[in-house]
């Protein structure tokens, strides 16, 4: 029985390089596989994955502002208030 070892030995370069693309390219097929994305429509599947995610960035980044203005304003009104307030006790 040969050792694997010396059966890899034998080898020239460009097997070798054959072999890894071909284990690669078998390896990224069966992981697309796994996640459901093997069909001829996972391409569009991908770039409608890729559109909802800026979907939400977006979503988030317009929450994330909205909720500065509110407490900005709020902050605002609350010094207005205390300026009418402190005036209006003197006055």
């Amino acid at each position: 029985m040969n050792s694997p070892v010396v059966a890899v030995r034998n080898i020239s370069d460009e097997e070798l390089k054959s072999m890894l693309h071909e284990a690669a390219e078998w390896g990224a097929k069966r992981a697309l596989a796994d996640i459901g994305l093997h069909d001829d429509e996972a391409g569009s599947d991908v770039k409608e994955l890729r559109g909802l995610l800026e979907t939400w960035r977006d979503a988030k980044r317009t929450a994330f502002r909205t909720a500065i203005s509110w407490l900005t304003k709020g902050f605002l009104i609350m010094m207005i208030g205390s300026v009418w307030f402190y005036a209006s006790k003197k006055g």
